[in-house]
């Protein structure tokens, strides 16, 4: 993260999205194996024969192989995945931008100058309210609205923006973004590197 911030510009906070995401897909990860282990030894029983009479005892080893099969899939695809999601999104305030970053393989990101904030808002549903979590509306006036969704301890994290909102210059000017007039600058630092004269 450093190298991506700008001159003068620090990290204030980092933050993921409230871990309720994770109940489901934690409840399957704990009851799956469970059920596919019951399924096993229901199977060593050798009741499937006294379902189906054309299975015989040969095929044990496949269907116990293909209800753990069937339970690892299920686990890889709902809950291994629904974490790598909630482990891939991060929200962080900088002293001069929000910026969102999702994604592992195929990364993506959305920034929001704090210059352009001009309103900072909670929604919060009841399931929220008592997680202490909620959604911040970020009012940015020609570009409209930001939504920085399931943000946990959402009043801490919003006085933290209105704090850095505070925290910027009043003029409109930050350091290392505005340069004084061209003429004033010194031939190395203008482009092309050398004073011809």
């Amino acid at each position: 993260m450093r190298k991506e911030l700008l001159p003068g510009e620090q990290v204030l906070t980092i933050t993921r999205q409230q871990p309720r995401a994770l109940f489901f897909p934690v409840l399957v990860l704990i009851l799956l194996p469970a059920v596919a282990g019951y399924a096993s030894a229901w199977i060593a029983k050798g009741n499937p024969q006294r379902l189906a009479p054309f299975i015989t005892s040969a095929w044990t080893p496949w269907l116990m192989g293909a209800c753990l099969g069937l339970a690892a899939f299920a686990i890889l695809a709902y809950s291994v995945k629904r974490f790598l999601r909630w482990r891939s999104l991060r929200y962080i305030l900088t002293s001069r931008r929000i910026i969102a970053k999702h994604g592992m393989l195929r990364r993506g990101d959305w920034q929001v100058p704090l210059m352009s904030v001009r309103n900072v808002g909670i929604q919060q549903s009841l399931l929220q309210r008592t997680l202490h979590s909620g959604n911040i509306s970020l009012d940015t006036g020609h570009s409209g609205m930001t939504i920085l969704a399931d943000v946990p301890e959402v009043g801490k994290f919003r006085s933290f923006i209105i704090d850095a909102l505070e925290d910027l210059p009043r003029d409109g000017v930050l350091e290392g973004e505005v340069l004084p007039d061209f003429e004033e600058l010194p031939w190395e630092v203008r482009e092309g590197g050398r004073d011809e004269r």
